[in-house]
Order: C-alpha cells, then sequence, then structure tokens
C-alpha cells in the first residue's frame, strides 16, 4: 500500500464499518454494491453533460439492481451481445433505449436483435456491414475510427474500430445497402488519463462530417464512447473538468449546433460503488534473504480481478488497520487458484500491515466495475464472484 492514500480518501468511517459489520460469517470472497453511489454517478454525468444521452455499458456490471436502477433514472443502454439483449428486454426496457455497440457480431445475432427491435447498430467493417443490410434493413449504423488509447490503464486500441480513410468508404457503401449512416463513435480507452485523446477523436469526426456532406450524406450523431474514470490509486481529474474539456472540443469543431451526442459509461458509474471483501490464505517468503512477502488473497485474477493484467489496474487495498499500524511489508500480492498467471501485483509492490496475518480481511476497493462479469465460471471449482447489492453503505 502506498502510505500516502488513506481510506478516508475513499470511503467515509461509518460505511466502512457497516460494511465490516456486514461481512461478519460471510464467506469470501464477495462484492458488495453501493446502489446510492452508482446513482450518484449517474447523476453528476447529467449534471456535466447535460446534452449527452447516456447508455450503459452494460458489460461493465451487469446487476439486476444495477439496471432497474438505471432504467428508472432515464438511462439508455449499450449491449454488446443478444443475452444481454435479451435480459433488458425481460427487465421490461424498450429496445429503442438500447445500441447494439459490439462490433463484432454473428449475422445470426443481428437478426435476433433486429426482430427483438433493436435499430441501433455500430459496425467497423464491410462484412458486418453487410450482415447488418441483410438482417437489419433500413436501421441506423454509427462506424467506429481506430484510436491508439495512449494514457489509458486499460487500452482498448488494435481491435476495435478502422481507419477513418475506411470508415469514410464504409458510410458511403452503407447508404447504398439500405442502411442509414448515422452518426461515427470511438473510444479513447479505459479509466483514460489524457483528456486530449477526446480532442483529436473529435476532430477526426468533424473531418468525416464535413467530407461526407459533400457526398450527400449527412450524418447526425458522434457516440463519445465511455473512458472517463473511477477513484483507483493514481489520482485522476474529477469528472467536471473532463466534461468542460470535452465540451470545449465539440464545440470548437462543431460550434453552438452540435450533433446527437452519446455516451457510454461503465467504469465511472459503478466502479467506485463496489468493494471486494477477501480474506488473506497465506503470507510466505520464497528465500530467506527476501525482504517482502508474498500474500495470498482468496481472490485473484480469475476471480473477478483480470483487469490486474499487466498490473494494468491498481486497486486501492486496505485492512483497516493501517492507520495505527507503524510497520509495514512490501508485498507480492497473488489469488488462490493454481495457476501462475494468477499473481496481481509483482512489480508494484503494496505496503501491507506487518502484524497482517492468514484468515485476516482485506477490503479491495472501486471493484464495482468488470469484476462480477469477469469472474470464471467453475476454475480450480470455485464459483463465480459472489454479489450483494445494498441500497447505501451508510445504512448497512
Amino acid at each position: 500500500m502506498d502510505q500516502t492514500l488513506k481510506l478516508t480518501d475513499y470511503i467515509k468511517p461509518i460505511e466502512f464499518e457497516n460494511i465490516k459489520k456486514f461481512s461478519e460469517g460471510k464467506r469470501t470472497p464477495f462484492l458488495l454494491i453501493n446502489l446510492k453511489r452508482v446513482e450518484q454517478r449517474y447523476d453528476e454525468l447529467i449534471r456535466n453533460l447535460p446534452f449527452a444521452k447516456i447508455f450503459y455499458a452494460v458489460k461493465s456490471n451487469p446487476s439486476t439492481e444495477i439496471i432497474q436502477l438505471l432504467h428508472e433514472k432515464g438511462s439508455n443502454f449499450d449491449v454488446a451481445t443478444i443475452y444481454e439483449i435479451d435480459k433488458l428486454i425481460n427487465l421490461g426496457i424498450s429496445p429503442e433505449r438500447m445500441s447494439f455497440g459490439n462490433t463484432i457480431k454473428k449475422e445470426e445475432d443481428i437478426a435476433h436483435a433486429y426482430k427483438k427491435g433493436i435499430r441501433l447498430f455500430a459496425t467497423d467493417s464491410l462484412s458486418d456491414l453487410m450482415k447488418l443490410s441483410r438482417q437489419a434493413p433500413g436501421s441506423k449504423v454509427f462506424f467506429r475510427i481506430l484510436c491508439n488509447s495512449s494514457g489509458a490503464d486499460w487500452p482498448l486500441s488494435k481491435k476495435f474500430g478502422a481507419h477513418p480513410d475506411m470508415i469514410y468508404h464504409l458510410i458511403l457503401d452503407a447508404k447504398a445497402l439500405g442502411l442509414v449512416p448515422y452518426g461515427l463513435s470511438f473510444h479513447v480507452g479505459s479509466q483514460q488519463r489524457d483528456i486530449g485523446q477526446w480532442d483529436d477523436a473529435i476532430a477526426q469526426c468533424k473531418y468525416l462530417f464535413h467530407a461526407l456532406k459533400e457526398q450527400g450524406v449527412e450524418l447526425k450523431m458522434i457516440n463519445l464512447g465511455g473512458g472517463f474514470p473511477s477513484t483507483y490509486i493514481q489520482p485522476t481529474k474529477d469528472i467536471n473538468t473532463y466534461a468542460k474539456e470535452i465540451t470545449r472540443f465539440l464545440k470548437e469543431d462543431f460550434g453552438e449546433n452540435l450533433p446527437e451526442i452519446i455516451i457510454e459509461p461503465g467504469r465511472s458509474l459503478v466502479g467506485d460503488s463496489g468493494i471486494i471483501v477477501s480474506e488473506v490464505v497465506m503470507i510466505s517468503k520464497k528465500a530467506f534473504s527476501n525482504d517482502f512477502n508474498w500474500v495470498y488473497f482468496d481472490v485473484g485474477k480469475f476471480g473477478g480481478l483480470i483487469e490486474t493484467l499487466d498490473e494494468c489496474i491498481k486497486y486501492p487495498i486496505f485492512t483497516g488497520t493501517e492507520e495505527t499500524v507503524k510497520e509495514f511489508t512490501e508485498s507480492v500480492i497473488a489469488g488462490p487458484t493454481c495457476d501462475s498467471m494468477d499473481i496481481l501485483y509483482e512489480k508494484f509492490r503494496y505496503k501491507l500491515p506487518e502484524n497482517l496475518k492468514e484468515g485476516d480481511k482485506v477490503f479491495i476497493l472501486t471493484t464495482g466495475a468488470y469484476t462480477s462479469s469477469y469472474s470464471s465460471v467453475e476454475f480450480n471449482g470455485i464459483p463465480p464472484l459472489k454479489v450483494y447489492v445494498v441500497e447505501d453503505f451508510e445504512k448497512l
């Protein structure tokens, strides 16, 4: 642990005490979600980007309670598969409030989505465009521009999007194929710290808007994707700063009459709402000469912490005793499974209390996003990460 960080920087003392009491007698690991925090983050986005339509990225946390809350708040939804589509429809959410944002789709899944009533699709290739023309005729299509994701903790480059020149030709093809070329999208990378990345991407959108208008195609929408931050170890600017800068970039390129703007927050909406409660399984050393411990938690990469891959996301980790303990030990942190990849942090050494012992609980903060949805089904026979959803940590 970086001792410059304090537990109270992330959570109120009363909330932490309630979480400790809640965890008594419960088998770990489990994820605890605070719905109030999700609602606060949603309201914060609405205040700061009032002109943008929110499409919650369901993949970040598909808990029913979160989806229902955001549905009641008026959110739309970014869905990636037919399974997410069907789940939302079963919860009473209209397909008109969904965007099929995955550019990699089976033809039969496009047909399924279209049959269910979805009429807004993302694409970035001729293959996918042809499938859409056959199975979703007349639908609105938006085209994803390739971004390099520089400055993001969790990059999303290479796999998604295409070069603007290719996008230009795909849009002309879409019109000829009977689809509606509706707009452009991009994703600057998850937990993006360089706000200027939005400036570059918006500028590319402006170029394509003008170039295509000359060909008789008038685009209507820009999907800014996600990238807004949660609160991990390394500080970021607040959402107000992100929103002000992004609004400035948009107005510099498009003036006061902005196209329709969509955002697809996931991490920024739910990341701060979650805490994983784990237990120390074992503490050991690999050699007598080592100055550091190996500390094994009962949750690891395969239990929902896959974003520790390459140590990209550094979660705040506390025991709750940091303020009273004087001695700390640098530690390698690993998960419980019999896979050598299941090491969370080796290069970045957390400082854990010297008196930490096996059986003690540890609290991994900012784990509301991309944890339960990444958890394996039965690796080593371990069940998926248990999730508890509560209204408010202060009222537990």
